[in-house]
């Protein structure tokens, strides 16, 4: 039997990466995936993928995830195609701008905290009625720049609001408790995707350095965040909540 089979899995931002990635193995292990992007042109070419192989999934789009009354809408339209939601996977965010601190504008540090930080509350304020009622689970997205400094490129408000989605996460576990909603978060390294391979075809040295000393000695595939949060999805985690998983090839453990 599939890890997921009969999960209605709702999926955001999933027009390319690893939102792609996770709409494709969401199904593949028997959920009914339901997908939403603020790119229509990317939200259909997934759905393509997905129904090609077999799977099952519905996709809503233009979905702005920073905007709360579409997410709103689609939160509904989504728990009504099925009944209901048993999973929430908040996979949707922004390129955030690498700057430092004294040369980032304020806009871009507000923008960013919308579309890092406060997509993940509107996504779990709209769900969470129908996450009482499954005992759902919802996975978010973290980053190893919300628990540590990084030292070879600015990533200051990306970990600001990637720490503010971990302690989230905390908070949502221990409120979710007794209504037996359980809370993850997969805290990635450095993944190769569409956004990021003009950095793997010409990294710049403090970042080549910081891959070198990775000691799994490569960088992150879409695929290995995807396969911690299938795990932590099913039911062979229904004792897990409240959990930052590092997936970043022990990086980390190095400081």
């Amino acid at each position: 039997m599939a890890r997921l089979e009969g999960k209605v899995a709702l999926i955001t931002g999933i027009g390319a990466g690893m939102g792609r990635q996770a709409a494709k193995q969401f199904a593949a292990e028997g959920a009914k995936v339901l997908g939403c992007d603020v790119n229509v042109e990317g939200l259909e070419e997934t759905v393509r993928l997905v129904r090609d192989a077999g799977g099952e999934i519905t996709g809503f789009g233009p979905v702005d995830a920073g905007d709360p009354a579409q997410v709103e809408k689609w939160i509904e339209d989504a728990a009504a195609t099925y009944g209901g939601i048993d999973i929430l996977y908040n996979n949707a965010g922004w390129q955030a701008p690498f700057r430092t601190i004294d040369e980032l504008p304020i806009e871009d540090w507000q923008r960013n905290i919308n579309l890092e930080l406060n997509i993940v509350f509107y996504a779990v304020h709209y769900a969470w009625k129908h996450l009482q009622r499954s005992r759902g689970v919802i996975v978010n997205i973290g980053s190893i720049a919300g628990i540590r400094g990084v030292e070879f490129i600015p990533q200051n408000v990306h970990g600001a609001a990637k720490g503010g989605v971990i302690n989230l996460t905390q908070q949502l576990a221990v409120e979710g408790g007794p209504f037996g909603i359980r809370a993850v978060c997969i805290s990635p390294g450095f993944i190769v995707t569409e956004a990021t391979q003009f950095l793997v075809d010409a990294p710049p040295q403090p970042l080549k350095e910081t891959w070198d000393r990775i000691p799994l000695r490569r960088v992150g595939q879409t695929s290995d965040i995807v396969n911690a949060a299938i795990f932590l999805a099913s039911d062979e985690a229904s004792w897990i909540t409240g959990v930052n998983l590092v997936v970043d090839g022990g990086g980390s453990v190095l400081g």
